[in-house]
């Protein structure tokens, strides 16, 4: 473009010499350094407030976007917060079984042909297990971190389900896929995970879950409506 310009310009004093000219070519080349010398001025306003704005999250009095909602999530307020202050730190032990009511209580197998289900769970999340067959939950189990527990069943194939996190509210309404009301989970680091249906013969089925990427089990991601 400023070729075309030039040429342009050389054209026009071969045709039109005059004073004229030469303001009018002083103005246009004093437009173009005031221009360019306001967009470099607008660039390192740029580059100033990028970097106070980094500096800001490297001394913590910013965070990005991600952490400003999670911190949202984690630290809730008015009534929530009551809630999350009574029970952020309360667990269940191993082997609880919160949700008798609607699914019934844990029974050893008493089949000609039994199997096993063992869970040990990561060290920084409880987790509820529930195992279901034809799509009915038929046990489950609240499982402490950092600790195991064993499931009894007659062979037969089932679906294990594994529900994450801390802080146990009794009274935290669930969803459900046929919209029947459940009380009942986390208030904090929820997350869900399954494994595909598992066909059982006289044997155990061990998972080791480990609540972070690469792990050794990697579970599918799942949700409340499926698990329960």
């Amino acid at each position: 473009m400023k070729g075309i310009i030039i040429a342009t310009g050389f054209l026009s004093i071969l045709l039109f010499p005059s004073c004229e000219f030469k303001l009018a070519q002083q103005e246009r080349l004093a437009r173009e350094e005031q221009e360019r010398i306001e967009f470099a001025k607008k660039q390192e306003q740029e580059r100033i407030v990028q970097e106070k704005r980094l500096e800001e999250e490297r001394s913590g009095k910013m965070m990005p976007e991600e952490g400003k909602e999670q911190m949202k999530q984690e630290e809730p307020e008015g009534q929530e917060r009551e809630v999350y202050n009574r029970y952020i730190n309360n667990s269940l032990q191993t082997g609880t079984t919160p949700y008798r009511r609607y699914f019934g209580g844990n029974t050893s197998c008493k089949e000609s042909g039994c199997s096993q289900i063992k869970v040990t769970t990561p060290d920084n999340s409880d987790v509820l297990v529930t195992i279901k067959t034809n799509g009915k939950v038929v046990r489950h189990a609240y499982i402490g971190a950092d600790s195991s527990f064993t499931f009894e069943v007659p062979n037969g194939t089932y679906q294990p389900f594994f529900y994450y996190g801390k802080g146990w509210n009794p009274e935290k309404e669930m969803k459900r896929a046929d919209d029947t009301p459940i009380l009942g989970g986390f208030i904090s680091g929820e997350s869900f995970g399954k494994d595909s249906p598992q066909l059982l013969n006289n044997n155990i089925l061990e998972y080791i879950l480990i609540l972070q990427q690469n792990g050794n089990f990697s579970t599918i991601p799942s949700n409340s409506m499926e698990a329960l």
